[in-house]
């Protein structure tokens, strides 16, 4: 069982009444969509999630966006987890589409179950499990979920125990979000960035990525009403160019702008770019930085801009590039167009070296940080930052 109180109960629906309309939806959790290779059909799937917010009324997101056929989810589950693949008991509930308890969804699309009636605590371990039927060509999910999920053959997504499920997988498939609804007055950010968002180098299976420190900072914190958290990292990510799951630019309508209840993005990436010896300059890296904040910002959400973290010894670090991490770090510290500035490179950097990682925060490849150093980045969010103020609007 994850920390924090869990629950999971039947709340029937209720009329439309005043006191509802004080209520909105959230993401509670969310995994950047990526193309995988093809997948075997007619598999299930049981994917181990944590939430960050709390509400009621979960709903998932399932995604085909990187899909060349339809893909069928003829079965769908939401539990709570009590070790490995098996389930608390009595808390395993159909999901459904439109009333109906299979969808198909069209290559390129997304789909959004019908609200589960019933309270999901925050910090939650949620179990999503799906059967898949009919699935051709390339799949939809993350690859890196830094979490260790279940496959079984057949649909085995009514069962709360775990016999079944002995296949071990490392990444999520076609679930991309999942929301609840919640308080007008609470809010989630999302995190956009590379691996060190998506939590390359921290311990495995125990939610130890900085956006998890956050996540919890932020449930504990009296006075902030952002509680939610969604990760949209992905390992090799760029800001100005697909190769490593799409950049950015062009994912942040689908990974940010669309996710309910979002208020705030957190933007720390631009080390790939930088670092690749692809000639990106600084007036670059401000340029497609500008074009985040100014279409975050025309969909009414307050930018936060971390500065790149520092990669001395990584294989490809040279003089050139760290002159562009300089500048772009300079840009983000003084250039006013972010709503605030959250200066992480101060922060992880060695004070004897400021090319370097503090060796303590260093998980040994000079680019990612280790647990400690993960923890440190989220000790130094100041939270009162991500809250939505008056927009930096140029």
């Amino acid at each position: 069982m994850g920390a924090g109180p869990v629950q999971f109960t039947q709340q029937w629906a209720r009329s439309a009444t005043a006191a509802e309309r004080t209520r909105h939806s959230v993401v509670t959790w969310g995994a950047s969509a990526e193309r995988q290779d093809a997948g075997p059909a007619d598999r299930g799937y049981r994917m181990i999630v944590r939430t960050s917010v709390g509400g009621t009324d979960m709903r998932i997101r399932l995604s085909n966006a990187f899909g060349e056929h339809p893909v069928t989810f003829a079965s769908a589950y939401a539990g709570l987890r009590k070790q490995g693949a098996e389930l608390v008991r009595d808390t395993n509930r159909r999901l459904a589409f439109g009333g109906a308890a299979s969808v198909t969804v069209p290559a390129g699309e997304t789909v959004l179950s019908d609200p589960l009636p019933g309270e999901l605590a925050a910090q939650s371990d949620l179990v999503i499990s799906l059967y898949v039927t009919g699935a051709q060509g390339p799949t939809t999910g993350h690859g890196m979920a830094m979490q260790t999920s279940y496959a079984a053959a057949g649909d085995h997504t009514a069962e709360e125990g775990a016999a079944n499920w002995t296949d071990l997988i490392a990444s999520w498939y076609w679930l991309d979000a999942i929301s609840v609804e919640t308080s007008t007055a609470v809010t989630s950010v999302v995190t956009l960035g590379d691996s060190i968002t998506d939590g390359w180098a921290s311990t495995a299976d125990r939610n130890r990525r900085w956006p998890d420190h956050l996540s919890r900072r932020l449930q504990a914190a009296s006075g902030i009403t952002v509680k939610g958290v969604a990760n949209e990292g992905i390992s090799g990510n760029k800001v100005l160019a697909d190769g490593a799951g799409q950049a950015a630019l062009n994912r942040l309508q689908r990974d940010v702008l669309s996710q309910p209840g979002v208020s705030t993005v957190f933007l720390l990436e631009g080390i790939n770019d930088i670092k690749a010896h692809t000639d990106v300059t600084v007036d670059d890296m401000i340029a497609g930085y500008r074009q985040i904040i100014d279409r975050a910002h025309a969909a009414g959400k307050w930018v936060v801009g971390a500065t790149v973290l520092p990669y001395q010894g990584w294989y490809e670090y040279d003089a050139a590039g760290e002159a562009v991490r300089q500048s772009v770090n300079e840009w983000i510290r003084t250039g006013g167009e972010f709503d605030a500035v959250s200066d992480l490179d101060k922060v992880m950097r060695d004070p004897c070296d400021q090319h370097r990682m503090l060796p303590s925060f260093d998980s040994g490849d000079h680019l990612h940080p280790n647990d400690t150093g993960m923890r440190a980045m989220a000790d130094a969010v100041d939270l009162s930052a991500l809250r939505c103020g008056p927009l930096n609007v140029r």
